[in-house]
């Protein structure tokens, strides 16, 4: 699994491109970028979506029978939930140190594998701590995903072709979400039996009630868990690895995707002098560009939290039944659109400082008139354009990292795994901002994110201007090169 040097290549002379004569958008690098688009953005989109399912249909299988049987109650179910976060959180440094020294192809789809066979095993659960257990044990398998993906990506693509792909990407969240699940208003029993299930656990549940002897909610958590497992069967057959080592590519292939990424000063794995894991820790612990981003991706998925009291929130503008979940449904689908724009006007306007403060004023704004207003038509726009705008602030705020830290690779690495461990630790502490004695206003959630997407508004600009006026090294001064040329000093 560990990855070598792709003797594939040994046959391909240095002769045949010339570096100097690499020109940057040629028909031939946009043939390369085609090619590759084909297989990542399709897959991981697939993955992504398996990930957010079999992490959030707990929800639906505890309205599904999963709580009855078991016997737990809210505060119980509550330990159920955190456990997941914790283990999530602590281990996605170490899984992504991890992924700059294998392939990628093979570990992102065993890691799909694994936490499909840890889904399916809580099928099985005979009680809540066991349950718990489990979620912990997922939450190890699934912490290496995201900002794995994020790295991954990071290594294939420019700075600028970035945002574009990572948004098709991320829309599984919405496309995920807005299937219904909503596991704190599960846990705070305030749901109306089926009202907010997703349609696929609800023909699951409903349709395979006892078959075999089975309940229905341990059919939904097996079969999403096994089809979890058997789409990682195929990904490692269409991923490709690290552009200098993909067997897939020819020689002029593999040349132009490390050179093209070389031009835009973004460091690769390929790299002759990686530093060390502890030399990496250091120099990504050790730099206050990796702090500002972990400080503003926390107020983004801070603010995100919202996306698990959607349901609640529709709820109190009056719709009940199925209604209320139908109505979630343009929520997302708002959301869908602002992850899409905003990411493709980023990339094509080449700037992420401006587009987080554009999607952190209009949540700050759309918030503001969703609590003051006493329309409930009113509310409700708002509340959509409010959840678009702070679906498309994460995306834009973490992939800031890597055209920030860009090199060597295993710091963005690092840097990448800090940012998203620390700023999902906002799943832990979120479902405290919006007490249920708040209903139906909910003001003080509302401020909390309020605060919080200005607050990131702001930042963007500072760190903009911080890095104009203290920037970072570039590629060609970075520790590869200092460590090239200590060596060659010492050999002279």
């Amino acid at each position: 699994m560990t990855m070598g040097k792709d003797n594939s290549s040994s046959s391909f002379s240095e002769d045949a491109i010339d570096p100097v004569s690499f020109t940057p958008n040629s028909e031939a690098e946009k043939a390369l970028v085609r090619k590759i688009d084909k297989r990542i953005v399709p897959t991981i989109w697939v993955l992504y979506t398996l990930s957010y399912l079999d992490r959030s249909n707990i929800g639906n299988a505890k309205v599904g029978g999963m709580q009855a049987d078991l016997g737990f109650n809210s505060n119980q179910y509550s330990i159920i939930l955190l456990v997941f976060f914790i283990s999530y959180v602590v281990f996605e440094v170490p899984m992504n140190m991890t992924l700059t020294r294998v392939r990628p192809s093979i570990y992102l789809s065993i890691l799909c594998f694994v936490w499909g066979a840890v889904a399916a095993c809580m099928g099985a659960v005979k009680s809540w701590q066991s349950l718990a257990g489990i979620r912990f044990l997922l939450g190890i398998t699934e912490a290496g995903f995201a900002p794995g993906i994020a790295f991954y990506l990071s290594s294939w693509y420019k700075r600028h072709e970035l945002a574009k792909r990572y948004s098709l990407y991320y829309t599984a969240t919405a496309v995920s979400v807005s299937q219904g699940i909503c596991w704190h208003c599960a846990s705070t029993n305030r749901r109306e039996k089926g009202a907010f299930s997703g349609l696929l656990a609800g023909v699951i549940t409903d349709h395979l009630h006892m078959a075999r002897g089975i309940a229905g909610w341990r059919w939904l958590l097996i079969i999403e868990g096994v089809g979890s497992s058997a789409a990682a069967l195929v990904t490692w057959m269409i991923l490709p690895d690290w552009p200098a080592t993909t067997s897939w590519l020819t020689p002029e292939e593999k040349f132009l995707a490390t050179q093209r990424l070389t031009h835009d000063g973004i460091g690769n794995t390929s790299d002759a002098s990686q530093p060390s894991h502890m030399q990496a820790v250091r120099m990504a612990f050790g730099d206050w560009r990796t702090w500002v981003l972990v400080v503003m991706y926390m107020l983004a998925t801070g603010s995100q939290t919202i996306q698990y009291f959607v349901p609640t929130l529709v709820k109190e503008l009056g719709y009940t039944g199925y209604m209320a979940q139908y109505m979630t449904i343009p929520i997302y689908a708002v959301a869908f659109v602002g992850i899409l724009v905003l990411c493709f006007l980023s990339d094509w306007r080449k700037e992420r400082a401006n587009y987080i403060t554009w999607a952190g004023i209009i949540a700050m704004i759309s918030f503001i008139v969703t609590v003051a207003s006493n329309n409930d038509k009113v509310k409700y726009a708002f509340l959509c354009f409010a959840v678009g705008a702070v679906y498309a602030s994460c995306p834009l705020t973490l992939l800031w990292v890597s055209g920030i830290i860009d090199h060597p690779a295993e710091k963005r690495a690092i840097a990448i795994a800090l940012v998203n461990a620390l700023g999902n630790s906002a799943s832990i502490y979120g479902s405290f901002m919006w007490p249920a004695e708040d209903a139906p206003r909910y003001i003080s959630g509302f401020a909390i994110t309020t605060v919080f997407v200005f607050l990131l508004a702001v930042l963007a600009q500072v760190n903009k201007y911080a890095n104009i006026r203290w920037p970072g090294k570039k590629l060609d001064d970075s520790f590869i090169n200092e460590k090239t040329r200590e060596s060659d000093k010492a050999s002279a």
